[in-house]
């Protein structure tokens, strides 16, 4: 056989060893029939006939005489870089978080999601440490309770309450962090194969966490105003979704802000689709004007509330919460009992106590002065090199910027990666990959004249026919 023939025959033994390990296909699983494979392949029947004869002598598939091919090899631990779409290593979101948390201190970050360490309440950290010391002994040793410390769930409804979401504290529920309470819905609402909507863009680390729930994500391209209600309509009727994932407030990474009356439309269509749509709020404190939030609009009823404190306080100390309808909260504390048994009193301890001390309500103020400077000088600085704004965020730390046409973000962010600077291209964002142009950018981590040398260097090289 010449050697196109051996290529063809290897990409279908590929196809198929992919998607056993992505487990769309499991131990006695039918794989397709010949005919119908090649016509997926756009190959031709003796190559499938092929490939699966090499796979069943490999001991992956094995016919039955006059049924067809069937998975027989055991699963393989779960790879989350074997799910969905192969990714160009530089934009798959799994690198860019490991990039920016492996990062030493000599490595620049624009492409991380967090403040500086420098930018964080040092000060009232210690002091709630030091008061923490002084505390009883359950406080430091035991595990918190199944639903969470009842005194923060209590100090977490009022501050909802301050956004219009009315909830009792027996309705909410603290988690480790906005990622487990993600984490814990889907664990709580998905079953494999489920098809969920997300922003396109959307928040990478949702895309690598609901394909390790191997669901089928569907991207509702993001306007500055929200999801485009005629493409999210389209999409519920074409594809029956059970899940929504969202941010309403200062959407990541473009920094949007759902408008009343795309919300008022949203939650129609949800209705009338029977919808659940997570609303996460990780970013509330950084607004300077409070947004809508659907949860406000919707009363519990079928969008669920979470958020954290990783932005504003501290990511070390890992605590978020879930605000949900009352009677899915003793489903979601068995849950979490199950997966993360009593939870971290110590970090609920510490929030509490920081929360109430009055430092943070100044602490927040000044991080909203600081980073409305960082934004406006982070634009004027990225403009001055032809990258430009999508859109302009009335605040928080996030930029999503457009280069100059024909560049390439995840070329970009290999010549910035030679030079000790990690950036987030926009692919990593977007599921249909059409964010090929677009970074994302920390305004509160480029405050280094490096980060705009070298990106000026890198569009200049990339803009020569030779960097192309």
């Amino acid at each position: 056989m010449d050697g196109k023939g051996e290529t063809l025959i290897a990409g279908v033994m590929a196809t198929i060893r992919q998607r056993i390990a992505a487990r769309n296909l499991t131990p006695g699983a039918k794989l397709p029939s010949i005919r119908a494979f090649a016509r997926t392949m756009q190959v031709s029947a003796s190559t499938v006939v092929e490939a699966y004869e090499r796979l069943a002598a490999d001991g992956v598939i094995r016919a039955r005489p006059g049924s067809g091919f069937y998975v027989c090899s055991p699963l393989a631990p779960l790879s989350l870089s074997e799910i969905g779409p192969r990714l160009d290593r530089q934009v798959d979101p799994l690198w860019i978080s490991r990039q920016s948390l492996d990062a030493g201190n000599a490595m620049l970050k624009p492409g991380c999601g967090w403040l500086p360490a420098s930018w964080m309440p040092e000060a009232g950290l210690r002091r709630a440490l030091r008061s923490l010391a002084r505390a009883g002994d359950a406080a430091l040793a035991d595990y918190g309770s199944a639903l969470g410390l009842p005194a923060l769930r209590q100090l977490l409804a009022r501050r909802m309450g301050e956004h219009g979401i009315e909830v009792s504290p027996d309705q909410i529920v603290l988690t480790e962090s906005g990622t487990q309470a993600i984490d814990l819905l889907c664990r709580f609402l998905l079953e494999p194969g489920d098809t969920v909507l997300v922003d396109d863009p959307c928040y990478f680390n949702f895309l690598a966490l609901l394909r390790a729930h191997r669901a089928k994500i569907v991207g509702v391209p993001h306007t500055p105003s929200g999801p485009d209600i005629g493409l999210f309509a389209q999409a519920l009727s074409d594809y029956r979704p059970r899940l929504y994932i969202t941010n309403s407030a200062l959407h990541n990474p473009t920094g949007a802000v759902l408008s009343p009356v795309v919300a008022h439309r949203l939650l129609k269509l949800a209705e009338q689709s029977d919808l659940t749509i997570i609303e996460d709020d990780i970013f509330a404190d950084f607004e300077t004007v409070p947004a809508p939030r659907l949860a406000a609009f919707d009363g519990l009823s079928r969008v669920v509330h979470i958020g954290s404190f990783s932005k504003t306080l501290s990511a070390s100390m890992r605590c978020g919460f879930i605000a949900a309808p009352r009677d899915w909260i003793e489903g979601l504390a068995d849950l979490k009992i199950a997966t993360s048994f009593g939870g971290g009193r110590l970090s609920a301890e510490l929030v509490l106590t920081t929360l109430r001390d009055g430092s943070y309500r100044k602490h927040m103020e000044t991080l909203r002065l600081r980073l409305a400077r960082a934004m406006n000088d982070t634009i004027a600085r990225l403009g001055a090199i032809g990258i430009t704004p999508w859109f302009t965020p009335p605040a928080g730390m996030f930029l999503w910027c457009r280069l100059p046409e024909d560049i390439d973000a995840a070329d970009i962010a290999r010549e910035a990666l030679a030079q000790g600077i990690v950036l987030a291209p926009g692919n990593a964002f977007s599921l249909s990959r059409s964010a090929g142009g677009f970074l994302r950018f920390n305004v509160a981590q480029c405050g280094d004249d490096r980060i705009f040398e070298v990106l000026e260097k890198a569009i200049r090289h990339q803009g020569t026919p030779a960097g192309r």
